[in-house]
């Protein structure tokens, strides 16, 4: 809940062994927990009962022990109430649902085992590299705090295997069939996290126009995997009606600051000035 990332196993069965499995792999990567939080699912139950967890739990909404005196504590959310899992089941949610449609559009290509974790840990690298807001001390070179960032203590996000890959890579080896399969989820994933981030609201109510020194992210079909470009707003253009509708930015590639006329609506504020 403090970094707003997220980890995907892939399991066999939605039984209680599968699941306990599942949890054991994410503390051996993760380290050891302090706190859970889940839903009332019929898996996560029993293996409260499998754990000798106190199953009042489901109704008390605190677990005292898991896994004898670990101190580790388990909360389990009213049942009907997903709402109350906030972040994590928007990102796992969205991400779901975008899961759904791309395998039944390629139903035909049989994902193997290694092919779909694989697949699911490029997913999650997706995911867990969204900005979050940016971090620099140099007010004209913005740099993005990322999920990633806070696990890894790495500002560099893995590199993407070069060349291009269509849906003939389907049928073809493995590694090509995953990195296809990425950049379709990349593609999607872009498109719902940015609409979220820009609702469309009609224009009755008066809102602030951009300022000079804004940190901005563009809206760039063109970016590679993983890749959020962030542009810093260097001057406005104000209409008849003083409403800004174009700006431009000035975005730092390959070492050199460049400037670029833009609309409002191909920009998402990320950090006011007055906050920067």
């Amino acid at each position: 809940m403090s970094t707003r990332a997220i980890h995907i196993e892939v399991i066999e069965s939605m039984d209680t062994s599968s699941f306990i499995n599942a949890l054991r792999r994410f503390f051996a990567i993760r380290g050891a927990a302090k706190l859970l939080r889940s839903d009332c699912g019929t898996n996560f139950v029993s293996a409260c009962r499998e754990l000798h967890i106190d199953k009042r739990g489901c109704h008390n909404d605190k677990i005292n022990t898991y896994l004898g005196n670990s101190g580790c504590e388990w909360h389990f959310n009213p049942p009907h109430a997903s709402h109350m899992a906030g972040a994590w089941e928007r990102m796992i949610g969205v991400s779901r649902r975008i899961l759904d449609a791309m395998l039944l559009q390629h139903g035909k290509a049989k994902l193997t085992h290694e092919v779909l974790v694989t697949f699911m840990s490029e997913v999650t690298a997706i995911v867990n590299a969204r900005p979050l807001t940016a971090v620099s001390t140099d007010p004209e070179h913005p740099e993005i705090l990322t999920p990633a960032m806070l696990l890894t203590q790495k500002a560099a996000t893995p590199p993407v295997i070069p060349g291009r890959f269509d849906d003939r890579d389907l049928f073809r080896a493995q590694w090509r069939r995953v990195q296809y399969l990425a950049n379709v989820f990349w593609g999607r994933w872009k498109r719902e996290f940015l609409s979220g981030l820009q609702p469309r609201r009609k224009w009755r109510t008066p809102k602030p126009n951009l300022q000079v020194g804004d940190v901005v992210l563009l809206r760039d079909g063109q970016e590679h995997r993983n890749d959020w470009p962030l542009a810093v707003v260097a001057k406005t253009f104000p209409s008849q009606d003083e409403r800004v509708r174009k700006i431009q930015v000035q975005i730092t590639r390959n070492g050199e600051q460049r400037l670029y006329l833009r609309p409002i609506s191909e920009v998402i504020l990320l950090v006011p000035r007055n906050h920067a």
